[in-house]
């Protein structure tokens, strides 16, 4: 009733006054409620009640009940899971059959390869061993044979030597009775002219010594 008596008011005071001016009706016009703002102003006021309640309920629950509310609504599943399980699954089938069973295969045949050279190494190896042994007995029998030539050939060189020793030992004794010889030959010669000259000087003096009848 109060806001129906306000608004015919002004509209009274406009028709009793022609002296005012039209801006000044307008405004007055613009200044009274509308009857569209009082149905606006109940709808908002029912809501805030409505809302009211549910704050009030919202804010009395509990925590705990919060969170199973949450779980819920992350275990709330629907057709997303399943086809991002099936498009995992078949990325994974993907993946083994063009990269995970190549390399596989790859790593396999990679190992079998090491694997065979490390046989190979290790043939080798006692090749290497066997040579070295032969080596071994090689060079063993090879200073076996060089000192047998050697011993033979000291044998050898000493035989000679003694033979040669013996036959310049025999040229000397030889050389030596024939010097000795030629030594009493000219000893019993000097002997002989010394004894014939002793005889000529005796007999000389003899003469001259004793006189001559």
């Amino acid at each position: 009733m109060a806001s129906t008596v306000m608004a015919t008011k002004p509209i009274a005071l406009a028709k009793a006054s022609p002296s005012l001016s039209p801006r000044k009706i307008s405004i007055r016009a613009q200044a009274k409620p509308s009857s569209t703002s009082i149905p606006n102003l109940k709808s908002l006021t029912s809501k805030l009640l409505f809302s009211v309640p549910s704050i009030a309920m919202l804010a009395a629950t509990p925590l705990p009940a919060l969170a199973e509310m949450e779980k819920a609504g992350l275990f709330d599943f629907n057709l997303t899971l399943p086809i991002i399980a099936i498009e995992f699954l078949l990325l994974m089938v993907a993946l083994d059959k063009l990269y995970f069973s190549p390399l596989g295969a790859f790593m396999d045949a990679r190992d079998a390869k090491i694997r065979a050279e490390l046989s190979e190494v290790k043939d080798t190896s006692a090749e290497v061993k066997e040579l070295e042994e032969k080596a071994v007995a090689v060079m063993r029998a090879a200073r076996a044979e060089i000192a047998a030539a050697l011993s033979k050939m000291k044998k050898e060189m000493t035989a000679e030597l003694e033979v040669k020793l013996a036959e310049e030992q025999a040229r000397i004794e030889l050389e030596l009775a024939a010097a000795i010889d030629n030594l009493e030959k000219e000893k019993e010669e000097a002997l002989r002219v010394l004894d014939a000259q002793i005889d000529a000087l005796s007999e000389e003096i003899v003469r001259k010594v004793l006189p001559t009848t």
